[in-house]
């Protein structure tokens, strides 16, 4: 018989991933979010990836950089986004954001906002192809030219 059900272990580290999720932009280490979990360190990192894919200090990362994308789209300055998400510089939030995501930060925001301009400008071209067609929205009107 186990000495823990499934479901306790389970509860403890879903209370460590939404630790981590409430306070992504908290300066939190391991052995905080461990604690959360009442696990000890190296215990708390198995079970964690085993559970979602990611060590916790990858699924941090990962949260902070989604974050940061949302930032980024909101026109916010690059240096407020990096702290705000929690990292402590510039330089490694630019270098694990290319890595992570393909692109700067910068590159990144401006992708973003040369999108929305398009769309503001050219709205039709983000409407779903099968959408347009059910609403008679491709069809040339009879005041177009053919």
């Amino acid at each position: 018989m186990e000495l823990y059900p499934k479901v306790y272990l389970y509860r403890r580290i879903v209370k460590a991933k939404l630790f981590i999720d409430d306070n992504h932009s908290n300066p939190i280490d391991l052995d905080h979010i461990a604690d959360e979990a009442f696990f000890s360190k190296f215990h708390f990192i198995r079970i964690f990836k085993k559970t979602y894919g990611k060590t916790p200090h990858q699924y941090l990362t990962y949260v902070r950089i989604e974050r940061s994308k949302i930032l980024l789209k909101d026109d916010m300055p690059i240096s407020e986004v990096c702290y705000e998400v929690g990292f402590d510089s510039i330089s490694s939030f630019t270098g694990l954001f290319k890595r992570i995501v393909g692109q700067t930060p910068s590159a990144y925001q401006l992708q973003c906002l040369n999108k929305k301009q398009e769309i503001k400008s050219i709205p039709l071209k983000y409407i779903p192809n099968c959408f347009a067609e059910m609403n008679g929205w491709t069809k040339k009107s009879n005041f177009e030219e053919a």
